[in-house]
């Protein structure tokens, strides 16, 4: 078989004369063990041993996968900080995939802030000084010029989801250069385990346009290239190098950007998402998440989506997303764009967003004429947080500025004038970087407060009782969503597929009860629920390339989703008849 049908040129994926699925392996003995999605370590059979030269290489117990899940947990809690669990994951990560994606599937509560949001957050700090083994693609200012070259050094053929960072905007902790890597190579981690992507579908990208930390560039140890970010006309280059070459080597590709600054970002997604299928999680996976958080709360409420009014504090990628996202659901629901937007209230660092403030593109939209606020009680120029929160009479309050602290108690206590039950969701990541405790929050309330944020809290004990705070986890969101359009090989990524997302997640979260959001424990039935329906509407808006499921019945179409959903097993290998130490 030519090497470009092959799934990798270490090896295929076949079937036997029964229909089982088993790897054709053209690669043996001591390089076969250092290929994480075949190594199995001691999981090899006693033919398998045989047959692939590995006789005398791994001990002569053959162990179950349970076998090792028990043995390698054990080990994970020995380790005795949060980052030192992340660093042994990811290790595992590079040695055996599978037995890392069967240990997360069964800790997916417990791990899911270990791998990502909030220690990834310190894991991508540190990223140049933790570096063991090489993962994924990095395209940086000196070969951008031979991008298409270094695509062809990536040993997967058919890649179907990528994310790829410029690193200018990391969570809450902004520029960190190459260490952005860790971010990609985290989100992929769950477009496997809740997603059902396979791991040789995926691919982490770093784009290394530089950085403008002089602390990094003068740090020997530092993996980046040294010099500042490009910007411009250069960096817009850059970024089309990189889209032509992975479109031609990738053509059923779906990208996601990731952590990208708040103006590139808009600018980065409406550029490319009709050039090859992508979205940016931090505006559209960000804003779906809030959305259905929202719409969850309104119910615990009694009330609608409409009922409420919003005040959004931060508008960069992630604010102006959720504020977007605010909009479209109101719309949904039967509002006018005017009528929408009269009840959304974007505050950024000038205050609230008034025309005649120096905004950027994509904040003109939310922004107030100086005659909306007619009546308003004002002390200066414009109006500040916590006087838009009582003069727009705010119902929900969001925060995504990175600002630990920012909701202070007489501002959450004014809302309690407009609303018996005030909606409080500050969601930034990482934990330092909340915009209030929620503990606090709920004090400040007397337990009226409805609240979720973005990194994982305990629930709180308060008046005897116990109420749980919603986790706001993007992770809801994008596995199912880059899933969905992977299965229908979608030629873009709708807004109304990024909708569907949130209505999906909304809808599901009724069967938890008083929760804003479920509990993480059920990522991936919910991923799969998402990518059933993001797969119905890419079909109904007729960007579906997939024609296999062009005319499948709803049950059908699940059906199809989940059996190609990834499974963390091991498969039978077998060697090729080209195989070679």
């Amino acid at each position: 078989m030519p090497e470009a049908r092959r799934v990798s040129r270490y090896y295929d994926v076949r079937r036997d004369e029964d229909g089982h699925r088993f790897l054709d392996v053209n690669v043996t003995g001591f390089s076969l063990l250092h290929i994480p999605l075949l190594n199995k370590s001691t999981g090899f059979t006693r033919e398998e041993r045989r047959a692939l030269g590995l006789e005398g290489l791994v001990p002569p117990h053959t162990s179950t996968l349970e076998e090792q899940k028990e043995r390698t947990y054990l080990r994970y809690l020995q380790q005795t900080t949060d980052l030192e669990k992340h660093e042994y994951l990811r290790a595992l990560q590079d040695r055996n995939e599978v037995l890392f994606y069967a240990i997360f599937a069964d800790h997916l509560e417990e791990m899911l802030p270990i791998l990502y949001t909030p220690t990834v957050g310190e894991a991508v700090r540190i990223f140049s000084h933790i570096y063991r083994y090489p993962r994924g693609l990095s395209v940086s200012t000196e070969d951008i010029d031979r991008v298409d070259e270094l695509l062809e050094n990536v040993p997967l053929n058919d890649v179907r989801m990528i994310v790829a960072t410029d690193s200018s905007a990391i969570l809450g902790i902004g520029d960190q250069g190459f260490g952005g890597m860790a971010i990609s190579i985290g989100k992929l981690s769950l477009y496997t385990a809740a997603g059902g992507v396979g791991p040789d579908k995926t691919l982490p990208v770093e784009l290394d346009v530089g950085t403008d930390r002089q602390d990094l560039i003068d740090d020997p140890l530092y993996l980046g290239v040294h010099h500042q970010r490009l910007t411009g006309p250069q960096y817009d280059e850059f970024l089309d190098r990189f889209v032509e070459a992975t479109a031609a080597r990738y053509p059923k590709a779906i990208i996601q950007w990731e952590d990208f600054a708040r103006g590139t970002a808009f600018r980065v997604l409406e550029r490319y998402r009709r050039v090859v299928p992508s979205f940016n999680d931090d505006i559209q996976g960000t804003g779906a998440m809030a959305l259905a958080g929202l719409i969850g709360a309104s119910r615990l409420k009694g009330e609608m989506l409409h009922d409420q009014v919003f005040v959004v504090v931060g508008a960069g990628a992630g604010g102006i997303g959720v504020a977007s996202a605010i909009r479209q659901g109101l719309m949904q629901g039967g509002l006018t764009y005017v009528e929408a937007n009269a009840r959304i209230f974007v505050v950024d660092r000038y205050g609230l967003l008034v025309h005649g403030q120096p905004l950027e593109d994509h904040q003109r939209s939310f922004a107030k004429h100086p005659e909306d606020l007619a009546g308003w009680e004002v002390a200066g120029e414009w109006p500040t947080l916590h006087e838009t929160v009582v003069n727009a009479r705010a119902t929900a309050l969001l925060g995504l500025t990175g600002v630990p602290g920012l909701f202070r108690q007489p501002t959450v206590e004014a809302m309690l004038a407009h609303t018996a039950r005030p909606i409080v969701f500050p969601l930034s990541n990482p934990t330092s970087n909340v915009e209030a405790q929620p503990a606090d929050v709920l004090r400040w309330t007397a337990g009226a407060a409805i609240i979720a944020t973005g990194s994982p809290f305990a629930d709180i004990e308060y008046g005897g009782r116990l109420y749980p705070v919603g986790q706001g986890n993007n992770a809801f969101i994008f596995p199912g969503l880059g899933f969905g359009a992977v299965i229908s090989r979608a030629r873009e990524i709708t807004d109304g597929m990024v909708m569907e997302a949130a209505l999906t997640l909304a809808d599901e979260t009724r069967a938890h009860g008083d929760r804003v959001y479920p509990p993480i424990s059920h990522l991936r039935e919910i991923s799969m629920k998402v990518a059933v329906r993001v797969a119905r509407r890419a079909i109904d808006e007729g960007v579906c390339a997939e024609r296999r499921i062009r005319n499948l019945t709803d049950d059908e179409l699940e059906a199809f989703v989940r059996r190609r959903s990834w499974l963390p097993k091991y498969l039978p290998l077998r060697k090729a008849a080209d195989a070679r130490d």
